[in-house]
């Protein structure tokens, strides 16, 4: 009896909370592309950058595009970042000693973007918001944001 009581009371929880998420809306992603896109051109032009484009819409530079192993979008690397917006304002950075982390962990213009370099390469990734965190904020980084990051490609783990 008791089981079956748990079993009704476990049902009606669980009916309840799916009824509540129908209650409240969910407010559709915004679409950044086209404003990512001018934005990313403009910066390129005001710093006078030469860039390449993906067919997914990163832009990268290769400053130095290294002499070591090359990484695959699931390879675990070792790099030494600042990451900024277009702003000129910086939001993360690391220890010149680089963070390690598996490429398919992290945000998709770097997955994409990291193997673009072999290990000692540096440059600069700028990515729109579709490659990056999206139409929604996430931990001090606006809904939308495109976000550069220069990079140095230490090791390949």
């Amino acid at each position: 009896m008791k089981k079956l009581l748990f079993a009704l009371f476990s049902l009606t929880l669980f009916i309840s909370c799916v009824n509540s998420e129908k209650d409240t809306p969910i407010e559709p992603a915004k679409d950044y592309t086209a404003q990512n896109e001018q934005e990313i051109k403009d910066y390129i032009t005001k710093n006078n950058l030469t860039a390449q484009r993906t067919d997914s819409g990163l832009y990268y530079i290769i400053d130095e595009p290294g002499t070591g192993k090359q990484p695959t979008a699931t390879s675990s690397v070792t790099v030494a970042y600042t990451g900024s917006f277009t702003s000129g304002k910086t939001f993360d950075q690391s220890s010149s000693a680089g963070i390690t982390f598996p490429l398919n962990q992290v945000i998709q213009g770097w997955t994409e973007g990291i193997p673009l370099f072999k290990e000692g390469g540096k440059g600069t990734l700028l990515i729109p918001a579709h490659l990056g965190y999206g139409s929604y904020d996430r931990q001090g980084i606006p809904a939308g944001s495109v976000l550069i990051f220069d990079v140095k490609l230490i090791k390949v783990n």
